[in-house]
């Protein structure tokens, strides 16, 4: 990583010099999505955005599909200011900034408008803020969706159907106890082994948001996805200090101006491939489930109260969310 990090902070030092001779300023930007993801097109609208606000002065290279390597490793880049700018998701950023682990909690959020009324008011931005002091400052947030449960073979009605299925989860404490608080055997597993994880019942199941159970094809191998919703953990698109301390006050209004702008558009990209994969998803016959979400929340509590204890300074701020 280390070799990487100076061969790419030499290869972009010596580009960003040429280009900035005919007084162009150019935001290398990082992410590990494909051309195809609904993030990946809010963030050609922040591209679009800027050099129009700018009038061509301020431009945007984007690099998506992990050409710069993964989520950790582009925000160490991002710190040394060998790119200008990430996007990655808030759970890879909470290991840099402790408060992004809120996002995380478990039925934290009511609704998609809850959500986005907390992430665009003043306890959001005020994350956004806080990578500051990390050298990595937020600009805005994307729209990744909501995880939910799919299974191959039973069913998940209710919490307790979880009872004694392998779950496949990200490499993430707090959901490894959230799938635990509920009766079920959390398994972290490598994202690119999941399919036949599924196929040959090494797992029962697993949980993502509808995009990503489509993309990844295994609403061909799942009979069941029971939207619980149990964690909407966002996307977030940063800029380095580095780069962002060497911009002019216009410029940086022009930057936020453009990040807030693809914000918005990226929400209505999200839905679409939302509603897209929930018809491909039928139409293989998966059966869609909605229950009631209560009654797994009440399960989950355990992990909010574990996590109070781990951070209590963040105790305060989980409430004011709940009541927003």
């Amino acid at each position: 990583m280390r070799f990487k990090i100076i061969l790419l902070t030499i290869l972009f030092a010596t580009i960003t010099s040429c280009k900035k001779t005919d007084g162009t300023k150019v935001l290398y930007l990082g992410h590990t999505l494909p051309q195809t993801h609904p993030v990946h097109k809010g963030i050609l609208e922040f591209q679009k955005a800027l050099e129009l606000k700018s009038k061509g002065t301020l431009k945007v290279k984007i690099f998506p599909d992990g050409q710069l390597g993964s989520e950790r490793e582009v925000l160490e880049l991002l710190q040394i200011g060998s790119v200008a700018a990430a996007k990655v998701s808030a759970a890879t950023l909470s290991n840099f900034v402790p408060e992004y682990h809120i996002l995380g909690i478990p039925y934290l959020f009511r609704d998609k408008a809850h959500q986005f009324s907390v992430l665009e008011g003043e306890i959001g931005k005020s994350f956004l803020e806080k990578g500051s002091k990390f050298w990595l400052r937020g600009l805005c947030y994307y729209d990744a969706g909501s995880r939910s449960f799919y299974t191959s073979e039973k069913a998940i009605r209710t919490p307790d159907d979880l009872k004694g299925l392998k779950i496949r989860v990200m490499n993430n404490q707090m959901a490894i106890n959230m799938v635990n608080s509920m009766g079920g055997a959390a398994t972290p597993l490598a994202y690119g082994e999941l399919y036949t994880a599924i196929q040959q019942g090494v797992v029962d199941g697993a949980e993502n948001n509808p995009p990503s159970f489509v993309s990844s094809n295994h609403y061909e191998i799942s009979k069941y996805y029971t939207l619980d919703q149990h964690s909407s953990v966002p996307d977030v698109l940063l800029i380095g200090t580095k780069f962002w301390d060497k911009l002019s006050k216009e410029e940086r209004v022009w930057v936020q101006e453009a990040a807030d702008e693809s914000s918005q558009a990226q929400k209505i990209f999200w839905n679409e491939s939302v509603v897209e994969s929930m018809k491909i998803a039928k139409e293989w016959g998966v059966e869609i489930i909605i229950p009631e979400k209560s009654l797994f929340e009440e399960k989950s509590k355990s992990v909010v109260e574990e996590f109070v204890k781990e951070f209590p300074e963040m105790a305060n701020i989980v409430k004011e969310i709940k009541r927003n």
